[in-house]
């Protein structure tokens, strides 16, 4: 039951992966942008599809995971590859850095973005494959945390079972105060609702928190988000779906809800969503800043297109934004990244360019503190790319890169806008 509904749900954010169109530090407003595609991916042997954040190190080199794609064609998705992590320079030049290898091996999708240690290592997760084998976790295996040393030399740190510990991490890993990696699974845990998980860098995993939505406590459900952390070793995160049946009586999967973890396992719910005003279904990340203020962005809103929201310590809820669909772009299920100056920019699945069908080609958005909104670029499905699925991220100079998951001249972009 659990897999289905998340099929159903997927079919909304992961239809354009196989669609195709009918044709840092910054200050001060949002300039004129300029939107430059860094490279368009072609598919084996080089990546294909990207889904999940970029990040970027020191001299604004890129990093970043495809779905598909990379050197074993033969083995995932109708020969379409396993996945790839790769890096695109300075100049623009990419290097596919790891080809995941597949079931029963090192794993396959790597949904989540990767984390990066100031000795150049990578480290992040893959929604299936592992030891668990392909027949597991709905016939994709229940997926892995991996690193990946500046040599290429890959090694899975923890290979989930389905059960207890949790299964399908679709989240990058966030680096804990106590040197431990944490994130969440989809599926698995006590309840088989998702967990909150640590993993040592010599691969012991602990289940931080199992989420029961269907227990005698209300609680979260649908766990697609990753986690951030404060200065107190704080974890901060959201669900897809629990607390309460509201939203979209035919999902039956709730509304979804913010929460605050200890790495200890408490678990505070700082905010339900209700499907009205404040929207449903948050997707993505959060970002914190320095106030303690959490930005977010959901689905649903007044016009059903989906809002930019704030919740600050007090508890205090407020709709930054509601998208009104078309022009303006709609469906924001990234997240958004947060400037010194306290812009905030994001994506939007739908709306933009109205080639791809049938919601629009997607957007990348600025919102200002007075609540100015501006439309960077709207993607029109052609070489920019269409259904760009991720949040941006901000470099020192306050460029903002992103992926588009489909088009260019093949299957996906990874793009740059200088502000």
């Amino acid at each position: 039951m659990k897999r289905c509904r998340f099929a159903a749900l997927a079919a909304v954010t992961m239809a354009a992966v196989i669609s195709k169109p009918a044709t840092g530090q910054s200050t001060g407003e949002p300039s004129q942008p300029k939107f430059t595609v860094l490279h368009s991916f072609t598919g084996p042997p080089d990546g294909g599809f990207p889904f999940a954040n970029l990040i970027l190190d020191q001299a604004s080199n890129v990093y970043g995971t495809t779905l598909e794609g990379g050197s074993n064609s033969g083995v995932c998705v109708d020969s379409g590859g396993c996945g790839t992590i790769f890096e695109i320079d300075t100049s623009g030049e990419e290097s596919i850095l790891y080809s995941f290898k597949g079931p029963e091996r090192d794993g396959q999708f790597p949904y989540g973005g990767l984390l990066r240690d100031s000795a150049g290592n990578l480290y992040g997760t893959t929604w299936g494959g592992g030891t668990s084998g392909l027949s597991a976790c709905e016939n994709t295996g229940c997926g892995t945390v991996f690193a990946l040393n500046a040599a290429g030399e890959e090694r899975v740190l923890y290979n989930f079972t389905g059960g207890a510990d949790g299964a399908n991490p679709h989240a990058a890993l966030t680096l804990g105060a106590d040197g431990r990696f944490y994130s969440t699974t989809y599926m698995g845990g006590a309840y088989d609702a998702g967990t909150v998980f640590a993993v040592t860098r010599q691969g012991v995993e602990s289940v931080i928190h199992s989420f029961d939505f269907d227990g005698t406590v209300k609680d979260g459900d649908d766990v697609w988000g990753g986690l951030i952390r404060d200065p107190s070793g704080h974890l901060y995160g959201m669900t897809f779906g629990g607390y309460n049946l509201s939203c979209e009586p035919g999902f039956q999967i709730g509304c979804g809800i913010i929460y605050e973890m200890t790495e200890a396992g408490t678990e505070t719910i700082l905010y339900p969503f209700t499907g009205e005003a404040d929207g449903n279904w948050p997707g993505g990340a959060l970002v914190r800043d320095s106030e303690g203020n959490l930005y977010g962005t959901s689905q649903g809103g007044t016009s059903q297109w989906g809002t930019v929201f704030k919740l600050d310590p007090a508890g205090n809820f407020t709709v930054l934004h509601s998208f009104t669909g078309g022009a303006e772009g709609g469906d924001p299920w990234a997240g958004v990244v947060r400037d010194a100056a306290g812009n905030l920019y994001g994506t939007t699945l739908g709306g933009g360019g109205t080639a791809c069908a049938p919601n629009g080609c997607g957007t990348v958005f600025a919102l200002e503190p007075s609540g100015k909104f501006s439309i960077l670029h709207s993607f029109t499905g052609g070489a920019d790319g269409f259904a760009p699925n991720s949040a941006l991220v901000l470099d020192q100079s306050g460029n903002l890169y992103g992926i588009a998951t489909n088009g260019g001249i093949g299957d996906g972009v990874v793009f740059k806008i200088v502000r």
